[in-house]
């Protein structure tokens, strides 16, 4: 997709051809929402938990949500068909809009709404076969991390911490417990059994956490949501990440020490099999 189409308040344009004003908040201020959502033989994959978050995190800043779902699913699937790839990655933007620069909500505006589709870029059989490394970072991003806005500057630091270590993730700790990745969560495997962060104010509830939920459910994986310590997760068994974009994945180094056995273990290989039938069924 050289020059996709995407949908900008009410038009369907090239990417190249679109615009916003200088004073819009989102560009002002990083003042809105986003949303990503994998798009498997152009289906949506868990297209209504994607949506539901989206209402959430608009209803969590104030901004009136400007479409319902069946309108949004119409919205994305003409964006989906105009453009090329049966797989992509639809990405959703509202912005609270376009007003005269003040930090307080703007009486009147109307939210900016965007959507623009990219290829899907799925791990490599190599991560999946081998595993990935990642490194830790004491997380240091604000106190609504459930909010999913487009102000992400601290996941960008670490993101980059990660790039400038050249592993795939950096695993963050708050007063040294686990909270998650730059733009994964995280999940601790031991003697067989799954630990995640609490679905808190310190993490973005991914959507997978809820799939992980019910694929560990399905077979019969125990699972359980508490605060982590940094210690257990250097004594874990596995780890693995999710997201939309990374699927699952194992983690077989952490600051350079061996995870586990070093290899991905048991635990992952029943999860990534479930989560492949999951996309198959669609």
């Amino acid at each position: 997709m050289n020059d996709p189409i995407v949908y900008l308040n009410g038009e369907f344009t090239p990417l190249s051809q679109a615009r916003v004003p200088v004073l819009d908040r989102g560009f002002i201020f990083g003042d809105g929402i986003y949303e990503v959502i994998p798009m498997y033989r152009r289906k949506p994959f868990r297209g209504q938990q994607h949506l539901a978050r989206l209402s959430r995190s608009l209803d969590s800043i104030g901004i009136a949500n400007p479409h319902d779902q069946a309108q949004w699913f119409a919205l994305i699937d003409q964006v989906v068909q105009a453009n090329d790839l049966d797989d992509q990655m639809i990405y959703i933007q509202v912005t609270r809009g376009v007003a005269k620069r003040a930090h307080a909500f703007p009486k009147e505006a109307t939210p900016t709404v965007f959507i623009m589709t990219n290829a899907m870029v799925l791990p490599s059989a190599s991560a999946i076969e081998g595993g990935v490394a990642c490194v830790t970072l004491e997380d240091r991003r604000w106190l609504n991390c459930q909010i999913k806005a487009t102000s992400l500057l601290g996941n960008v630091l670490a993101a980059q911490f990660a790039a400038e270590n050249e592993v795939t993730e950096a695993i963050q700790f708050r007063d040294g417990f686990l909270s998650e990745a730059s733009s994964s969560n995280v999940w601790v495997v031991k003697d067989g059994r799954i630990a995640a962060p609490p679905k808190d104010n310190l993490i973005l509830e991914g959507i997978r956490y809820g799939l992980m939920e019910e694929l560990c459910a399905e077979q019969g994986i125990a699972l359980e949501a508490r605060r982590i310590t940094r210690e257990e997760v250097f004594a874990a068994d596995e780890l693995i990440l999710s997201s939309a974009s990374k699927e699952v994945l194992p983690v077989v180094t952490l600051d350079g020490k061996q995870v586990g056995s070093g290899h991905p273990g048991p635990v992952f290989a029943k999860v990534h099999a479930a989560y492949q039938a999951a996309k198959a069924r669609l």
